[in-house]
């Protein structure tokens, strides 16, 4: 039905410990799948394959990589149902989102195929007549990605795709929730004739997935890390990096704030709202977390809000009609519900929902609506990766703009404003590395996602995606005559 085997040096391999684990369907609480689980040892053999694959893989040129990206771009897209059909199964999300997250995924590949043709170097006019002065672009070499499973096609192609058309060969760790994805994306790119040990997928376990992650970050044989996941595993493996001062790039946890003030139009403000909490059940990084509403149009926003969100049906994702899922797993399922009943202790107002779903399903919770929230409260601060609103009141635009911006993290932030003033200034004051003025979904392959505090480092996707795999070297041809 679909690879459950590791993916190593063009070979399809168990763990030398024979040990495996279980891949999950969180709608349905069943085993989908059984998968090797690969330890330090098994690793250091994708390393190795990775370099020296790399030998070769960056001798070719931006045409040849071109072309087979475009060929593994071909074939995801003529197997995008088959795609989305795991995707659903592993993540949980409903079809129609998971074709959309196939979407999404196979442009990275696209875009790519085209961007590795555009890695151009620079001609400097030199001060001294006889000097020309040359800047290149060359991989940076071997890299390790390691992948979160809330979008399991698209976080290793928005990837993976620049590490290729850059010339680097990769190492990936999937999430160890959703590592068919990953498995079946390799599969595809062997059939589409990427030579062996340019790929590689490495399957763990939650046990083996530190030491993995240590090792990816300290062996000198791996040159970058590119890390999507929370801030606090991030910041693990940037300290982890330091031993061999490798390249690091981090898309970590977000608290977007969605800020609606007087000046909207609340019905489009209420559709970008339903649109940026719910997708994915609440469980993307740029999902808004704190809806930042002015005084005089909360009451209406609040009312409008709960009448779509009672519009959601929970269930599994292939049953027609469903438009929101199961959390992940257990460990998330009481992450929200620690956060909505510490709310319900200090006072909060809970609009609708405010429990678990259990007659769904374990790992399913209800579409939650909090009024009267205060800054003692988790749900103020935490990112709840779940599907809760936290609808906050506010006065002033300044006071609109403190509230958005009192937080360590900053990745994406939203608001609605017809007022122009507003929004050029609103925009340029949000504290974050992405701002979706009048929309709720901003997400684009053609765009660079990122963000600024401890919410990462570097860019994904658009043309400075390539900045991460590759390195600058500067040429000086000297005693010239002319």
């Amino acid at each position: 039905m679909w690879p459950t085997k590791a993916y190593v040096n063009g070979e399809w391999c168990d763990a030398k410990s024979g040990k495996t684990f279980d891949v999950v369907n969180p709608a349905t609480g069943k085993t989908i799948a059984t998968v090797p689980d690969l330890d330090a040892s098994d690793v250091q053999v994708a390393i190795n394959a990775a370099n020296d694959a790399f030998n070769t893989w960056k001798k070719t040129t931006a045409k040849e990589r071109s072309d087979l990206l475009r060929n593994w771009y071909n074939i995801l897209v003529k197997n995008k149902d088959y795609l989305a059909d795991i995707v659903t199964s592993e993540a949980g999300k409903p079809l129609a989102e998971s074709l959309g997250e196939v979407a999404y995924g196979n442009s990275f590949v696209e875009w790519f195929s085209e961007e590795a043709r555009r890695t151009y170097g620079e001609h400097v006019p030199s001060p001294n007549k006889t000097k020309e002065i040359l800047m290149i672009r060359q991989p940076l070499g071997p890299v390790g990605l390691i992948t979160p499973w809330n979008f399991p096609i698209a976080m290793i192609t928005r990837k993976a795709g620049a590490a290729l058309a850059a010339g680097c060969t990769c190492v990936i760790k999937p999430a160890e929730n959703t590592p068919i994805t990953a498995l079946v994306l390799a599969k595809f790119a062997e059939d589409a004739g990427i030579p062996k040990g340019v790929i590689n997928i490495v399957t763990t376990s939650r046990e083996n997935t530190p030491e993995i992650g240590k090792l990816l970050c300290e062996s000198p044989d791996i040159y970058g890390i590119s890390f999507t996941g929370s801030t606090e595993v991030g910041k693990l493996l940037y300290k982890q990096c330091s031993s061999t001062v490798k390249r690091v790039g981090l898309e970590l946890g977000g608290n977007a704030p969605f800020v609606v003030f007087n000046e909207a139009d609340i019905d489009k403000a209420v559709a970008g709202a339903m649109a940026s909490k719910f997708r994915n059940c609440g469980q993307t990084c740029v999902s808004a977390n704190r809806f930042i509403i002015q005084k005089n149009v909360f009451t209406e926003f609040v009312d409008k809000l709960k009448v779509e969100m009672d519009k959601l049906v929970m269930g599994d994702g292939k049953t027609c009609g469903v438009n929101l899922g199961p959390l992940i797993n257990f460990a998330q399922a009481d992450k929200v519900d620690r956060i909505v009943n510490d709310a319900k202790n200090k006072g909060a107002t809970i609009i609708t929902g405010g429990k678990r779903a259990l007659s769904v399903g374990e790992r399913f919770y209800e579409p939650t609506l909090i009024t009267n929230v205060t800054k003692d409260m988790a749900c103020y601060v935490e990112e709840i990766f779940g599907p809760v609103a936290v609808c906050i009141e506010f006065d002033t635009e300044q006071e609109g703009l403190e509230i958005a911006n009192s937080t360590n993290r900053g990745l994406a932030g939203y608001f609605y404003s017809n007022d122009l003033s507003q929004v050029w200034r609103v925009a340029k004051a949000l504290e974050v590395g992405m701002v979706g003025v009048n929309e709720g979904i901003i997400s684009a392959t053609e765009a660079a996602f990122g963000g600024v505090k401890e919410s990462g480092l570097g860019r994904e996707g658009s043309r400075h995606g390539m900045d991460e795999y590759t390195e600058i070297k500067y040429i000086c041809f000297g005693n010239l005559e002319y």
